[in-house]
């Protein structure tokens, strides 16, 4: 099945989701290369919910460009299995190496704005990312280490705490809650 295909596929967990998927499939049809930064104002994007396997835990990365902790995950930079990508962003992230994807199909869909920032010594232009996210297991006891250049620490939180150690109102209302809300409710 065709990213496009799962897209269209997916069902909707809430308002949101509905309208950023139809937002995502746009962007798809639309023509640019969303799956490389070479279309400044949006990227195709996958994260990560990376769950304990009793699901009493869930990891988080403290992200230096937002202050804030946060999920893992990145840019597709070319891949075009976002599943893939999440799994590349997590192992990047923190270290983790052992990792089993929940399901195949996407656990969440968000469109994020991100504000305009320096990279590298660079400017980047405020842009979307266009966000597929992987419900992702992994064992809390192996080692974790962060990827100095992006975050300064990782960490397991039970779901609430995840919620409550970030400092994003956007992402702990609409993201963080959400996640957790379909962890209990769906993947138990």
């Amino acid at each position: 099945m065709t990213l496009t295909e799962q897209i269209q596929n997916y069902v909707p967990y809430n308002e949101q989701e509905r309208k950023d998927r139809e937002e995502i499939l746009r962007w798809l049809h639309s023509g640019l290369d969303i799956y490389t930064r070479e279309c400044t104002a949006a990227h195709l994007t996958a994260s990560a919910w990376v769950v304990s396997p009793d699901r009493t835990q869930v990891l988080m990365a403290y992200h230096k460009l937002y202050d804030s902790w946060a999920w893992l995950g990145g840019h597709c930079d070319g891949e075009k299995d976002p599943r893939q990508t999440a799994l590349r962003e997590v192992r990047e992230e923190s270290g983790l190496r052992d990792l089993r994807l929940v399901s195949d199909e996407i656990y969440s869909m968000e469109v994020l704005t991100v504000d305009g920032h320096e990279k590298h010594g660079e400017y980047v232009s405020s842009h979307l990312h266009l966000n597929l996210t992987y419900l992702i297991e992994a064992d809390p006891q192996e080692p974790i280490r962060p990827k100095m250049d992006e975050n300064t620490a990782v960490r397991w939180f039970s779901p609430e705490d995840a919620v409550k150690a970030s400092t994003e109102p956007w992402f702990i209302e609409r993201i963080y809650s959400k996640l957790n809300s379909k962890l209990k409710g769906t993947y138990k």
